[in-house]
């Protein structure tokens, strides 16, 4: 755990992979890391990571 809350976090900034045993998760398009959402969801999923990443790209591009 970290300061921030209760995320847990793995030292490296980035939060921890979801918990095996779920339902199958969609890989991240852009780094093939697991995201929150199901394999079920449409469109281009990110990670937590790269969806964090790409927001702080489009809001500073204005």
């Amino acid at each position: 755990m970290d300061e921030r809350g209760d995320e847990p976090y793995c030292g490296t900034d980035r939060p921890a992979r979801p918990a095996a045993g779920g339902p199958p998760f969609a890989e991240c398009v852009l780094c093939r890391e697991p995201t929150e959402y199901p394999e079920s969801t449409r469109g281009a999923t990110l990670c937590p990571v790269c969806e964090w990443q790409e927001g702080q790209r489009t809001a500073c591009s204005g």
